[in-house]
């Protein structure tokens, strides 16, 4: 049988690992090394590792591909952990078997995205996918966290569904900051096709949301610290938001270097992980193993001669 601990940890590495191959896939874009291994699931046509001839980029490239076998590897130990956690914890159960699916899937997308030349919307399908991926994690690392009774609301009708807008706003910013990537400079590669949309007109779509998502998380806090409901995850979070907003417009006003749209992304996955946090804090479900049916009446069982 598995500890809690085990399960907890194995988790926390499964948010930590599926965030940093984002930030790993977007050193391949930012280095235009999105081609260096131009063909999937192969590196070239004739080896499955790369060549001279594509050089630093084909090295950085095949490094991401391989990667994702670290990321399988976290993921797949973390699944067997929740399995084999006695009493059994299905929705743990479910969420470990959805991560895990997306690891696959991700290599199919991360794969047409090469055989299409790095289409710039296979290319944010690939981004949020792993934000997808990022927020069930980190679900799953809060459900190791607590127990199974039925989620008791710590707030109002009201403020819930508000949470559940917040995380709907959130999805649309990270759409639109796809949208934005998809028509700038860092494409991957020179040769890799844009979205045609303006860059400009598409920043300016993308900064509107967030100044509509920061707004809406500060009034969020604001009602929380008003009504004594959980506050403090939702401040995080908007200090998070401010972080990344400004990195934004840092990045956009000094020409978009790399190290500054590296750390964005960087940003981006925080504010996933920080927001699914801070919308779950909404509801209790009472401490580690709470609700859950105990085994010790069965193992006395055994015991007894």
């Amino acid at each position: 049988m598995v500890s809690p601990r085990t399960v907890r940890r194995l988790a926390l590495a499964s948010v930590v690992a599926n965030s940093a191959i984002v930030v790993t896939g977007g050193a391949v874009r930012l280095t235009s090394s999105g081609l260096g291994c131009p063909t999937w699931p192969r590196c070239t046509d004739s080896t499955y590792t790369p060549t001279a001839e594509y050089a630093v980029h084909g090295v950085i490239e095949f490094g991401n591909r391989l990667l994702t076998f670290v990321l399988l590897a976290v993921v797949v130990a973390g699944t067997i952990a929740v399995w084999r956690q006695r009493p059994r914890r299905p929705q743990m159960r479910l969420l470990s078997a959805l991560v895990l699916l997306g690891i696959p899937a991700q290599a199919v997308i991360g794969g047409i995205t090469v055989l299409t030349s790095l289409n710039p919307w296979t290319v944010m399908g690939h981004f949020l996918v792993s934000s997808l991926l990022i927020g069930l994690a980190t679900a799953l690392h809060q459900r190791s966290r607590e127990g199974d009774l039925a989620p008791r609301p710590l707030v109002g009708r009201p403020l819930q569904q508000l949470g559940t807008a917040l995380l709907v706003l959130t999805g649309l910013t990270l759409v639109a900051g796809t949208l934005v990537t998809g028509s700038g400079p860092h494409s991957g590669d020179s040769a890799a096709a844009r979205t045609g949309f303006d860059p400009e007109s598409v920043s300016q779509v993308h900064a509107d949301l967030v100044f509509l998502l920061v707004g809406v998380t500060a009034a969020f806090w604001v009602a929380l610290r008003a009504t004594g409901g959980p506050s403090r995850p939702m401040g995080v979070l908007l200090l998070v938001q401010l972080s990344q907003g400004l990195l934004g417009f840092v990045q956009y006003f000094t020409d978009l270097p790399v190290p500054l749209v590296a750390l964005h992304l960087v940003g981006a996955c925080a504010v996933t992980v920080a927001s699914v946090h801070a919308v779950l804090a909404l509801r209790d479900r009472g401490p580690l193993g709470a609700g859950q049916p105990s085994t010790a009446p069965a193992r006395e069982e055994m015991l007894v001669p």
